[in-house]
C-alpha cells in the first residue's frame, strides 16, 4: 500500500466495479439515491400540514379463534378516551388553514395517551369526530393499512349491527353518493354486482379473508381533524355507511364503530385528503411495544424523520392498493427460508395492520417451525393445551412465564433482506424474537407467526401489528417508498420537544 500506482489502480478497478453494478442492477442502486426533498419549495404548500391520530387497541376479530374473539376484555385498564384533548373549539375549514398555517409546521399539536398491545387486547384503534361541530359524535376506527374504504355503522336503518363503542351513525338523505360519481365507480369496480349508473345511491360490499362482509351505501359528511400546528380543520370525506354486518366482523365491533381505510386507493382518508391538497400523501403509524405504552398514527409529511429511517421501494400492485415490498432473502438465524415468489427466489411482503399477527407462506412457515423444534431442547417444551395460538411452549420448570425477556435468548431473529442478495448494498428487515412471541394467559409462550396458505395469495408475507410494534414505519405514496426505523413511539423526532405532546 505504499505505492501511489497500486492505491490509485484499486481505486480505478472499484470505480469502475460499481458503475458495472449500477447498470445491472439499477433498481438496487436506485435505493441509494432517496434523498430528502420535503423541503422543496415547489411542494412546501401541499407539506406543511400534518394530521396526529390517537391509537387504541381492541380484541382483533379477523384472525383470532372464535373462541377467543367471544371473551370479554373490559375497560379496565382503557380509561384513556376520558383523558384525550380533543375538544373542536371552533373548527375552521381547510382552505382556511392552508392560508395561514404555511410557516408554522413546528406549532403544538396534542399527542394522546395510547395502551397498544397484540394480546390479549390487540386490535389497534382511533377515534374521529364526524359530523356538524354543534351535533358531531366521535367514532372509534380500526387502523387498516390493507382497507380501501372508511365506513361506520350506521342506521339506514341497520339489518345487522354490532353494539359497537358509539351510537350508530345517522345519515342524511341529501349527504349520499350517487351511483354516477367517481368513489362510487371506484367502490363498485371490483365488485361482483354491475355498476348501476341510474341509481339514485351507491351500494358497496366488501368481502374480507375470514368471509366477514359489510354491505352499505356511499355518503359523505364532515371529518374533523386536528392538524399538526395546531390549527383544526374539518373536510368533506366520502365513506361508507355500514348497514349490515356479518361473520366475525361483527365480534370486532362489540367495541368498535367501523373500519379506517389507509390504503393507496383513491377512496382512502388519506388520497382524499390529498387529492384536495390538505396533506402529502404520506401515511406512518407507531405502535409501542411496551404493553403500557403509546403510539401514534399520522397523515402529511411533517412529521417523516428526516434521517435514520430505511427507504425501500414500493412495490406496485396490478389489483391491490396495498404497501408491499420486495424481498429477496429471508431466515432465521443462519437457517434460510423459502420464498413463494418467482422462482422461490422472490417473495413479496405486505404491511398490513388491520392483522394481529404475521403470517409466512406454507414452505416457510414449516421450515421455521421445523427450526424452532430446537427450543425444545432448551429449556422449554410444547404444550398443545394452550390453544391462544397453533404452537406455544411452556417453561420445564412448569414456572409461568412473566415476560417475553426471559425466553428471547432461546429464539432467534427473522432476517427479510430487500433489494440485492449482496449484502453490501441491500437493506434489511430485522425481526427480533418479541417482534413474533406473545405470552399467553397461561404463563406459556407463543409463536405470533401463523400459516398463511390461505391468506391473501398464499404466498405473500403478511407483516402484522405483532412485528410492526417498536418501528415508526411510514409509506410515502409521493416518492413510492416504505420507510422503518425504531422507536419508543413517544413521541414523533420531528416534534418540537419544548411543546408537550402528551396531555390529559
Amino acid at each position: 500500500m505504499g505505492s501511489p500506482r497500486l492505491v490509485l489502480g484499486l481505486l480505478g478497478i472499484s470505480l469502475l466495479a460499481v458503475a458495472f453494478y449500477a447498470s445491472v442492477f439499477p433498481n438496487s442502486v436506485q435505493m441509494f439515491r432517496v434523498s430528502d426533498e420535503r423541503n422543496r419549495d415547489d411542494d412546501s404548500s401541499r407539506e406543511t400540514t400534518s394530521f396526529v391520530f390517537p391509537v387504541y387497541h381492541k380484541l382483533r376479530a379477523r384472525e383470532f379463534h372464535e373462541r377467543i374473539l367471544a371473551e370479554d376484555l373490559g375497560l379496565e385498564n382503557g380509561n384513556f378516551v376520558e383523558s384525550m384533548d380533543l375538544e373542536l373549539v371552533n373548527p375552521v375549514k381547510v382552505n382556511d388553514v392552508l392560508s395561514t398555517s404555511a410557516g408554522s409546521i413546528d406549532s403544538s399539536t396534542t399527542i394522546f395517551p395510547v395502551g397498544g398491545n397484540v394480546y390479549p387486547d390487540g386490535l389497534y384503534y382511533t377515534r374521529i369526530l364526524v359530523g356538524k361541530p354543534e351535533d358531531g359524535q366521535y367514532y372509534h376506527l380500526d387502523i387498516d393499512t390493507g382497507s380501501d374504504l372508511t365506513w361506520i355503522q350506521c342506521d339506514a336503518p341497520c339489518t345487522s349491527c354490532a353494539k359497537g363503542a358509539n351510537q350508530l351513525y345517522k345519515p342524511r338523505k341529501d349527504n349520499l353518493v350517487r351511483s354516477s360519481e367517481p368513489f362510487c365507480v371506484e367502490v363498485q369496480r371490483n365488485q361482483l354486482t354491475e355498476h348501476c349508473e341510474s341509481c339514485q345511491q351507491c351500494d358497496y360490499e366488501i368481502e374480507y379473508a375470514d368471509h366477514s362482509y359489510s354491505m352499505g351505501v356511499l355518503t359523505k359528511d364532515k371529518f374533523h381533524l386536528k392538524l399538526h400546528n395546531g390549527s383544526l380543520a374539518e373536510s368533506d370525506i366520502v365513506f361508507g355507511c355500514g348497514y349490515d354486518q356479518q361473520g366475525l366482523l361483527l365480534n370486532t365491533l362489540l367495541k368498535t364503530d367501523g373500519i379506517l381505510g389507509l390504503s393507496r386507493a383513491k377512496i382512502s382518508l388519506p388520497s382524499q385528503l390529498a387529492s384536495r391538497g390538505i396533506i402529502s400523501n404520506v401515511v406512518g403509524h407507531c405502535l409501542a411495544s411496551d404493553l403500557n405504552g403509546e403510539g401514534y398514527i399520522f397523515m402529511g409529511s411533517d412529521l417523516v424523520p428526516s434521517h435514520g429511517m430505511t427507504w425501500v421501494p414500493m412495490l406496485h400492485h396490478p389489483h391491490l392498493e396495498v404497501y408491499q415490498m420486495q424481498v429477496t432473502k429471508m431466515s432465521y438465524g443462519n437457517a434460510m427460508l423459502s420464498l413463494d415468489g418467482e422462482n422461490g427466489r422472490v417473495g413479496k411482503v405486505l404491511f398490513d395492520t388491520g392483522s394481529s399477527y404475521t403470517y409466512f407462506p406454507n414452505q416457510a412457515y414449516s421450515q421455521l417451525v421445523t427450526s424452532l423444534q430446537e427450543v425444545s431442547d432448551l429449556e422449554l417444551t410444547r404444550d398443545d393445551s394452550d390453544e391462544t395460538l397453533p404452537i406455544c411452549w411452556r417453561a420445564k420448570t412448569n414456572f409461568p412465564i412473566s415476560s417475553l425477556w426471559d425466553v428471547k435468548k432461546f429464539f432467534r431473529p427473522i432476517t427479510l433482506q430487500i433489494g440485492s442478495k449482496w449484502l453490501i448494498i441491500s437493506r434489511k428487515l430485522l425481526i427480533q424474537p418479541e417482534d413474533y412471541l406473545i405470552i399467553s394467559n397461561k404463563g406459556n409462550v407463543c409463536l405470533g407467526i401463523l400459516d398463511g396458505s390461505s391468506v391473501h395469495d398464499g404466498s405473500t408475507i403478511i407483516l402484522g401489528d405483532i412485528s410492526m410494534r417498536g418501528h415508526l414505519i411510514v409509506y410515502d405514496n409521493v416518492k413510492r417508498r416504505i420507510g422503518w426505523m425504531k422507536s419508543d413511539c413517544v413521541r414523533p423526532r420531528e416534534f418540537d420537544h419544548n411543546v408537550p405532546f402528551f396531555q390529559g
